[in-house]
């Protein structure tokens, strides 16, 4: 068989076998850089703060009695309360002025011998709105009960008319920077990767001086003397944005 004949049979077959494989190369190296990690990827975040004057109030009204009896003491704290829930209501008003009780407990004292020797019960009474000077006013007014707590707070819709207002400004701040960013590495744009939107608040309010006026509470019916602080409303968003 003449030579040159056979030298372009093994030719043929050598390329035969290459070319799948250079093509199966090929398309592992696609791969490859298909799935490989992305590049230019920057972790970034902005925060943005609103400060808010707190809207509701609320007041925490309570008493305890103790007696040998059960019985007796669920009697003497329904006693209470019930007075004190006549009074409030007088002036109750929806949104303004909500009443409603709180915490009843009865719990058993025991003796150095480990027997119950007598009761103690609580019960509490829970003065909420906008109304301020309506509140304070009922509260003066209930002489059954005492005040336990004072706090103020923002409203459903107070929180989300400040954190609506926080979020944007957040994410205009993420967006430029993320834009300041691809600039400075003297690319022209970025995409989104991936992002978080996170919010919480932090009230800042004057600390009542409980004792004295739960003692001014048990002998006159004054208004109690609150006064509302602020609450900051903070939105931060995390993300990750590739420069391109």
């Amino acid at each position: 068989m003449n030579e040159h004949f056979l030298f372009a049979i093994k030719i043929i077959a050598i390329q035969a076998i290459i070319t799948p494989n250079t093509a199966l190369f090929a398309q592992i190296n696609q791969d490859a850089q298909r799935y490989q990690e992305p590049q230019n990827i920057v972790q970034l975040s902005a925060n943005a703060a609103v400060e808010v004057q707190q809207d509701i109030l609320t007041i925490n009204m309570s008493t305890t009695r103790e007696a040998a009896d059960a019985n007796l003491v669920q009697t003497q704290l329904k006693t209470a309360l019930d007075a004190a829930l006549i009074e409030a209501k007088k002036t109750a008003a929806s949104g303004q002025l909500d009443v409603r009780t709180g915490n009843f407990s009865l719990y058993p004292r025991y003796g150095k011998d480990g027997k119950i020797n007598g009761w103690q019960g609580t019960t509490e009474l829970v003065l909420e709105g906008r109304d301020f000077a309506k509140i304070s006013a009922a509260a003066g007014k209930i002489q059954t009960l005492t005040i336990a707590n004072v706090a103020f707070s923002l409203s459903r819709e107070q929180r989300a008319k400040v954190e609506t207002e926080a979020q944007h400004t957040a994410i205009d701040r993420f967006r430029a920077k993320a834009a300041d960013i691809a600039k400075s590495f003297g690319l022209g744009s970025y995409t989104v990767r991936e992002v978080t939107v996170s919010a919480g608040d932090q009230a800042y309010m004057p600390r009542p001086r409980m004792a004295e006026v739960s003692m001014k509470m048990a002998t006159s019916d004054v208004s109690v003397p609150v006064e509302a602080g602020k609450s900051t409303v903070s939105v931060t968003v995390n993300g990750s944005v590739q420069l391109r």
